[in-house]
């Protein structure tokens, strides 16, 4: 298959070049932060890195949406949620019957929206424990060592398929490391709990997840979130397959397997730009309003991630000021 990549951004690049270096497929990007793309152009390619090591050049094609004339098997999406909409209707021109869509975006919300344009039977969802940084336009750093990528795929509708098997094995290929969910919401539920507390808190206190994670407190807290989360996926009929304490513990080794990373949400409010919070415990909040429950603990981290957003823009200011 050929295939799109929609979000030249960290984890757009992650995916789009490992299919192109390990897979050998064809791949083309389309962004429209006009920094990123110009800075690509110029340089001929995008500079990629592992753990800070090895940056080297690799060459990349990348287009504006209305430019942009190709005709992949399959699209990747891989924006943020706020403006996956504004995106996908620059892109609309470009759909085509028959045609795969798979994301793997943090959050929920992304598939209602690109259910607008895709077939439910063609649109692939999944989960990635894969850090990457993205330091600047045009330039990309995968995070943990080759062959240690981890994610997780499902059909929109559950069902296995010719396509989706080719997908997937094009990903395994690609050394991505995926593996079949059975079903998508218990799936994506499961990687929103893990970012409704490393991501959030992280960003809060401005950390990397390895010494927050290993506070003496970070255990107690991590259950309380996951308890309140697991009480409103079960009033929601979603059933993440693992118990409590079993989110918990993988939630905690995440912290341990990723010590030196700062989430994307840390990293979009250090740039300055909006957080997904709302899209993560903010929907968690949201999915136990529709059931009559109140997730009080989500909808205070929620609230405390924007307040962490207003402080970091005032000290930034204050500091451009002096």
């Amino acid at each position: 298959m050929k295939y799109a990549v929609i979000g030249a951004g960290a984890m757009g690049l992650r995916y789009g070049i490992h299919l192109k270096e390990y897979a050998g497929k064809d791949v083309d990007f389309i962004d429209a932060w006009e920094p990123n793309v110009e800075k690509t152009r110029e340089q001929g390619g995008v500079y990629v890195a592992r753990d800070h090591e090895n940056r080297h050049l690799v060459p990349i094609d990348v287009y504006y949406p209305e430019e942009y004339t190709g005709e992949p098997d399959c699209w990747i999406v891989f924006m943020k949620q706020m403006q996956l909409d504004d995106m996908l209707k620059r892109c609309a021109h470009l759909f085509k019957p028959g045609q795969l869509c798979f994301t793997a975006m943090n959050g929920m919300g992304h598939y209602e929206k690109l259910l607008e344009y895709f077939d439910p039977a063609h649109l692939f969802g999944g989960t990635a424990v894969i850090a990457t940084v993205l330091p600047g336009p045009g330039d990309v750093d995968f995070m943990g060592a080759l062959g240690k990528e981890y994610m997780h795929i499902c059909a929109y509708d559950n069902k296995r398929t010719p396509a989706g098997d080719e997908l997937f094995a094009d990903l395994t290929a690609a050394k991505l490391g995926p593996e079949w969910s059975p079903d998508i919401m218990s799936m994506s539920m499961a990687k929103v709990m893990l970012n409704s507390v490393c991501n959030t808190l992280c960003t809060m206190f401005e950390i990397q997840m390895g010494p927050i994670g290993a506070d003496e407190h970070m255990r107690h807290v991590c259950s309380q979130l996951v308890d309140e989360g697991f009480d409103v996926c079960e009033l929601a009929g979603i059933d993440l397959g693992i118990s409590r304490e079993q989110e918990v513990d993988a939630i905690m080794q995440s912290f341990a397997d990723l010590k030196y990373h700062y989430p994307s949400m840390c990293q979009d409010m250090f740039k300055g730009r909006p957080t997904e919070v709302d899209y993560i415990n903010g929907y968690i909040v949201k999915l136990g309003r529709e059931h009559g429950y109140e997730a009080v603990r989500h909808e205070l981290l929620c609230n405390e991630v924007h307040f962490a957003e207003t402080a970091h823009r005032w000290h930034e200011e204050q500091a451009a000021a002096k």
